[in-house]
């Protein structure tokens, strides 16, 4: 996790630094949560991860539009063929694809772990098949899939911090903070997933609290004990956050304020739906403005850092 080539942005041909100014706008526009967190890191870091999300998005608008299976399959092997030319080093800098050539200039600067893309494609394309889950360990295939790899391909551009301990686990809590933003997405979303057609949720568990009908309105299915479901489903990302908050104090100062603001908005949006489950029925949950910089603010300060290895240290004792 430590090689970085040193690269400074005058160092870089003016093809890629305009592909980075491309993957900054999509970044922006379509991910200001994620947005919001890497304002945070260093220029060449903040450069890499909107290569990553901009390669991402591209991953997902796929699965969510409006092509048939068939086409969206098609879109997905193509896409799969740029990642091996950005694997091969196959991309130049004057390629008319934007984002292979900042990924691919990312991929040479930070050491990305980037079949955590092919895992991302593989989880798309459970969606494309419509794919179920019957139980939580099913589910946590798909998003480890769609999050988790996301989470470690992240690591690749933060690095670990000089003279962490247990760095080796670094991956494993990034991948589990990646299940805990996913499970906090599916919460929020639940409504307009299922106006897609599409269910998350286990079907043990909406069985469980008799929710197996689904959740097509603004209001819960009759008899259901849906408030029940999200508090079961909270309890479990609020687990979840706990395990992949260890990562924290392996990364650099920068690189953990980054983390702990897109995840501290992500634990606020799980207080509001726990406050208020039915809430995730009538619309999008969201964080005003304020309540983000909050957030940043107590990134940048370390106190996330600090709280997360004092209790460490404590366990270990």
């Amino acid at each position: 996790m430590s090689r970085t080539v040193q690269t400074t942005t005058t160092d870089l041909s003016p093809q890629v630094q305009a592909a980075y100014r491309y993957c900054e706008a999509v970044t922006g526009t379509q991910a200001r949560n994620f947005a919001y967190g890497i304002r945070l890191l260093p220029h060449d870091k903040r450069q890499a991860m909107s290569a990553l999300y901009a390669f991402s998005r591209r991953i997902d608008d796929i699965g969510d539009g409006g092509l048939g299976p068939d086409a969206k399959q098609s879109r997905l092997a193509a896409t799969r063929d740029v990642l091996d030319r950005v694997r091969r080093g196959g991309v130049a800098d004057d390629d008319t694809d934007p984002v292979a050539v900042a990924l691919a200039d990312a991929a040479r600067r930070f050491p990305l772990p980037l079949e955590g893309f092919d895992e991302l494609i593989d989880g798309v394309l459970m969606d494309v098949r419509g794919e179920t889950y019957e139980t939580w360990d099913d589910l946590k295939v798909y998003c480890r899939c769609v999050a988790g790899a996301i989470g470690r391909l992240s690591l690749g551009v933060f690095g670990t911090a000089p003279g962490a301990r247990d760095v080796e686990r670094a991956p494993e809590y990034a991948d589990t903070l990646g299940l805990a933003l996913q499970l906090t997405n599916i919460l929020r979303d639940v409504r307009e997933d299922a106006a897609n057609g599409r269910t998350y949720l286990p079907a043990d568990e909406l069985a469980k609290f008799g929710c197996a009908e689904g959740f097509r309105t603004a209001t819960p299915p009759p008899d259901a004990d849906f408030a029940g479901l999200v508090h079961h489903e909270v309890r479990r990302a609020r687990a979840l956050f706990t395990e992949g908050y260890r990562l924290l104090p392996m990364l650099d100062r920068r690189s953990g304020a980054c983390v702990a603001a897109m995840a501290g908005i992500y634990r606020r949006l799980l207080d509001r739906i726990e406050r208020d489950p039915e809430a995730v029925l009538r619309g999008r949950v969201s964080l005003p403005g304020r309540e983000k910089a909050y957030v940043a603010v107590r990134g940048l300060s370390g106190l996330d850092t600090r709280t997360i290895s004092r209790r460490t240290t404590r366990r270990r004792a």
